[in-house]
This record gives C-alpha cells, sequence and structure tokens, in this order.
C-alpha cells in the first residue's frame, strides 16, 4: 500500500457550479467563488478517496448582482446566519464504467445536513506540469433537492410552473494539487 497522499483544491482549474430552471422554460446557472477542500487517498485510482470541501456562500456568483443578494438573504441561503455550506465524503463506490464512481456523502447547507451521492469521473493524473507539480483531474456531477435543505422560497406563476425549480444540478470541474 503507497503512503497516503494529501491534494488540495486547486482554484484556478476548479469551479464549484451550479444551474436550475427558472420559469420552467430555461436553466440559470451560477458557481461559489470562494471555497478550500482538501483530499486524501492512498490509491492511484482514487477508488479510496476521502474529501472535505467548505464553500462561503457569501461568495455566490450568478452574473446578476440582485439575484445574488437575494440568494445570500434569508428566503434562501441566509448567507450572515450560516455563511459556509459544507461537503464530506463517506464512501466511494465502484461502477462498472472505469475512473467512474459514486461519492456519497454528508451535505450541509443551512445547517442541515443530508446524505447525497455524486457521479465522480476521475479523468487521469499528470505527474508533472511545467511547473513541477503533481496534478489531478475530476469531474462531479449529481443534483440535490434544495427543499432538503431549507432553500424553499418561490413563487408560483401564472403559468402553472414554479419561478424556481427545486431540483439543482451540481456540476464541478476539479482539479487536484498534490501537497508535498
Amino acid at each position: 500500500m503507497q503512503e497516503q497522499a494529501k491534494w488540495v483544491l486547486d482554484p484556478s482549474h476548479t469551479k464549484v457550479g451550479f444551474s436550475v430552471r427558472h420559469f420552467g422554460i430555461s436553466e440559470t446557472d451560477g458557481f461559489f467563488r470562494n471555497y478550500t477542500g482538501t483530499v486524501n487517498t492512498e490509491k492511484e485510482d482514487f477508488s479510496d478517496l476521502q474529501v472535505n470541501v467548505t464553500v462561503q456562500i457569501d461568495s455566490i456568483d450568478t452574473n446578476d448582482a440582485q439575484r445574488d443578494a437575494h440568494l445570500k438573504a434569508d428566503d434562501f441561503f441566509n448567507a450572515e446566519k450560516f455563511p459556509e455550506m459544507k461537503f464530506e465524503s463517506t464512501k466511494m463506490e465502484t461502477t462498472a464504467t472505469a475512473n467512474e464512481y459514486k461519492m456519497h456523502g454528508n451535505l450541509t447547507i443551512r445547517d442541515i445536513t443530508k446524505p447525497v451521492v455524486f457521479d465522480l469521473e476521475y479523468a487521469g493524473t499528470v505527474p508533472q506540469d511545467p511547473f513541477g507539480n503533481t496534478k489531478a483531474g475530476f469531474f462531479i456531477s449529481g443534483s440535490i433537492n434544495r427543499q432538503d435543505f431549507g432553500l424553499s422560497f418561490n413563487v408560483l406563476l401564472g403559468t402553472g410552473n414554479l419561478a424556481v425549480s427545486d431540483k439543482v444540478k451540481i456540476n464541478i470541474p476539479v482539479q487536484l494539487l498534490k501537497v508535498a
């Protein structure tokens, strides 16, 4: 067994992104600008990885300052009272496809913690980039129901559609930097 390796998120090559249906006819997407995370693993294929990520809610960016302010308010995240969102993995599950896993973990939003499962694709490792660093890449995707985390604000439109869907798609391309 190899020695446990520690990795950190490379913020210039990682995006903690999401999207939701808007008015039932389009999607609005956004991301969080500030987050920290560590990954530990003993296996080269990352099948045993352990992940801890903390996201700063106040860093939400949907390319609309008014919408961002509403998302930070109590109707949604209440960034003042609950400034962080956290994810901690609990188990990696192999799938029938090489380098693809189900990453189980606990997601905490507004101090509500729920188990979640995300799809994780290991894209590979670059043993040495032009600066002498070891990097590894992943694509994480899945969805959550925002109602499960107390993000319950909504408006019913005259068309019968909701202003904001309950389903939130998660899309996180990740690049890790190996810590010496």
